[in-house]
């Protein structure tokens, strides 16, 4: 390894430190995913342009960091989401009877007013990944859009509904 090497080389630093990185990953938290992980670190060097890295180890191992920190982030911030969306539910004693059961249903009809005024896209999205379970990566690949795409039609949809749900609390 020689200081100066282009994206290529970097990649050939990769693949023979594979084993390496692996267990780093792993050792950092990542358990099971730590082949996915490295799989992406591989993915985001190969599109990287060929200009020289001065210290190709010492840069894969901080890309290897940095997943693990977005990887923690989203993990955060996915149980924050599920916990305020488990918060929003009803619990079983509490099912709407009578009055409460048009009350719902109204509330219920504004919340899909609210998702359609999002838009298709951001609609279709947040009922595949909430209602149908369906993973983000594969709601990507189903639209042909990044994993960026996908949690951001999402937030937008929390945002809108956590306001929604501001203004049922008020009323």
């Amino acid at each position: 390894m020689e200081a100066g090497e282009t994206a290529n080389d970097l990649q050939r630093v990769l693949l023979g430190e594979r084993p390496r990185l692996v267990r780093f990953l792993a050792a950092r938290g990542a358990g099971d995913e730590a082949e996915d992980l490295f799989h992406d670190l591989w993915q985001k060097v190969a599109v990287l342009p060929d200009r020289a890295v001065d210290d190709p180890l010492s840069y894969l191992f901080r890309a290897a960091e940095n997943l693990m920190r977005d990887m923690r982030r989203a993990a955060i911030s996915r149980d924050r989401r599920q916990s305020e969306w488990h918060g929003l539910s009803d619990a079983p004693h509490d099912r709407p009877a009578g009055e409460r059961a048009l009350i719902a249903r109204e509330q219920l009809t504004a919340i899909e007013a609210t998702l359609a005024a999002l838009g298709p896209r951001a609609e279709r999205i947040f009922r595949r990944y909430r209602l149908d379970g369906a993973g983000q990566a594969d709601i990507a690949a189903e639209w042909g859009i990044s994993l960026s795409s996908v949690e951001k039609d999402l937030q937008k949809a929390y945002r809108a509904i956590a306001e929604l749900k501001a203004r049922f609390d008020a009323e």
